[in-house]
């Protein structure tokens, strides 16, 4: 598998669909899709891989394909936008969550859908993505090792 391209990923419904390049053929390229729930475990469709089992010719193409599959089969329905707050940074899925006065994150790496983020709690948004950035970036690697 290619890694996730997450700069394309859509948010909907209460899922977010994150498209990939499958394979290849005849130097076509051919794209399937994995699923982040918002409620996470609680859905069987939360880090999914292509539950529709169909693929597709472009991105637009297996965004609808999935966004058709969701609307068929989801097992809730959203209340807001739980992955409004999502950037990508060196390939990296960041999603940047609130509850109350207090800021946390989850942390994909470009080719797999496991959560490395650090258990650890912010003041704002733009701290938590400045930690993200920097830690990313080996500044915090670089400091430990001094």
């Amino acid at each position: 598998m290619s890694r996730l391209i997450y700069e394309k990923s859509v948010s909907y419904q209460g899922y977010l669909i994150i498209p990939f390049v499958f394979g290849k053929a005849d130097n076509y390229e051919i794209y399937s899709y994995k699923l982040l729930s918002e409620i996470g475990r609680g859905s069987k469709f939360h880090k999914a891989d292509n539950p529709a089992e169909i693929y597709g010719n472009s991105i637009n193409n297996i965004v609808d394909i999935a966004q058709e599959h969701i609307d068929q089969n989801s097992e809730f329905v959203s209340q807001g936008d739980s992955f409004k707050s999502r950037y990508v940074y060196g390939n990296n899925l960041i999603i940047v969550f609130q509850e109350g006065d207090k800021y946390f994150y989850d942390h994909y790496p470009p080719e797999l859908l496991n959560n490395i983020a650090a258990p650890k709690l912010f003041k704002s948004e733009y701290e938590c993505l400045n930690w993200i950035q920097q830690g990313l970036s080996g500044q915090y690697m670089r400091q430990r090792a001094s």
